[in-house]
Order: structure tokens, then C-alpha cells, then sequence
């Protein structure tokens, strides 16, 4: 995994100091204010907790995915669930099929969209943490058109159009959408608060503080 990020970097030059340092749902681990999130072993981004059973890996994080967690949270959970899953794919797939069980589930809209947002977010965090030289995809999910549903649904959450932001930092194709996503997140953020300690910490050659940030983004 480290020799795929290694090469991912030297491909992103182009993208700021987030794409040079790895994937950008991978290697940024996010401030969650103190939310539970799943085990891990250390500070560093990529130290799992060695005596994780990852065979709870779906029911676990699928648990820590409740309608009154925040985003933020949700994409920390999230992320270390993507990097349990590159070393137990048995487990990633399991979480997979009961992320795609909630979105079939349906509910009412705020539900229903954090369901599409859940999927969609480890299905692309998955993928980048997955990723080494001729090493197969691990599904075919097309997680940022889930998320945009989920915006769909949750068109004032500023904290899905930060997710969206950074989901779409490193793709070419994606660069009106991504400019987009980060200044709906940008405007959206209040002085202080979780959404923009994240947005300044994963954004931070685009602005040292929120106002600088905005106006990079106008």
C-alpha cells in the first residue's frame, strides 16, 4: 500500500500538498471533536489496532452510522473501516452488502440520504485504500454519484459537500464539481466549529484560516 501511495504522489503534483502526501480519504485522518469511531492503535493514519477482529468489521461500523452522528465522524469511521477492509477483503465485502441492505432499506429523507452517503463514501474510501500495482478492484461502486444523491437529499449539509470535496480532489474529471462542493462547504461552515477545523486542516495550501479559504474558492 505504501509503494501505491508513493506513486499516487508523484502523479498529483499537480493537486497541493493533500494529493502529494496519498489519497486524500486515506491518509488525512479527520478531528471528530471526540466522536466514538472504530478501534485503532495509534495517532499515525495508518496504525489499525492490531488486535481488531475485523470479522465485526460490518456490524461494528454499521453501529457507529446512527442518524445523530455527524458527518465528520461518519468519514473517520469510515476511513479506518476502508483500511481494516484492504487487509480483510472477506470483511470489506460484508460491509459493503450492509451498507448497500440500508440503502434498500429506504426510511424517511434524512435516513435514506445518510444511508447513500455511507455507502458511497466507503465504497470510493475502500477503493483508495485498496489500491496497489495490478491489484484488482474491490467493487464496481460508483461512490461519488451516491454521495450526490445524498446531496440531493441534504442539499444544505456543508459537511456532505466537504466529503464531496475531497472525493473528488484527485480527479480530473471532477474539477468544476470539486471547486463547487468546497465552496458550498466552505460557506457553509461556521467560525470554530468541526466542519472548519477539517476544511482548514485537509485544505490547508488553498488557505491558512476559513476567510482565506473563502476566498480562494469565490
Amino acid at each position: 500500500m505504501r509503494n501505491r501511495i508513493v506513486s499516487f504522489a508523484l502523479i498529483s503534483i499537480g493537486l497541493g500538498s493533500l494529493a502529494l502526501a496519498g489519497p486524500p480519504l486515506v491518509c488525512f485522518p479527520f478531528d471528530t471533536g471526540g466522536q466514538p469511531s472504530l478501534s485503532w492503535g495509534g495517532q499515525g493514519w495508518h496504525e489499525s489496532d492490531p488486535k481488531y477482529d475485523t470479522a465485526n468489521l460490518a456490524s461494528d461500523t454499521v453501529n457507529l452510522l446512527r442518524n445523530d452522528v455527524s458527518v465528520i465522524a461518519r468519514m473517520e469511521t469510515l476511513r479506518r473501516a476502508g483500511i481494516y477492509a484492504a487487509n480483510d477483503p472477506k470483511a470489506g465485502s460484508a460491509l459493503l452488502g450492509a451498507l448497500k441492505t440500508r440503502v434498500k432499506n429506504g426510511g424517511e429523507k434524512q435516513s435514506v440520504a445518510y444511508a447513500l452517503f455511507d455507502l458511497g463514501y466507503f465504497a470510493d474510501t475502500y477503493r483508495q485504500a485498496s489500491r496497489r500495482d495490478n491489484s484488482l478492484e474491490p467493487h464496481q461502486i460508483d461512490g461519488y454519484s451516491l454521495v450526490s444523491k445524498a446531496i440531493e437529499g441534504l442539499p444544505e449539509s456543508a459537511d456532505i459537500h466537504f466529503a464531496a470535496a475531497l472525493m473528488t480532489a484527485d480527479r480530473k474529471d471532477k474539477k468544476a464539481e470539486h471547486e463547487r462542493h468546497l465552496q458550498q462547504a466552505a460557506q457553509g461552515a461556521q467560525e470554530g466549529s468541526l466542519l472548519a477545523r477539517n476544511l482548514v486542516s485537509h485544505f490547508q495550501w488553498r488557505g491558512k484560516d476559513l476567510q482565506s479559504l473563502r476566498a480562494s474558492v469565490k
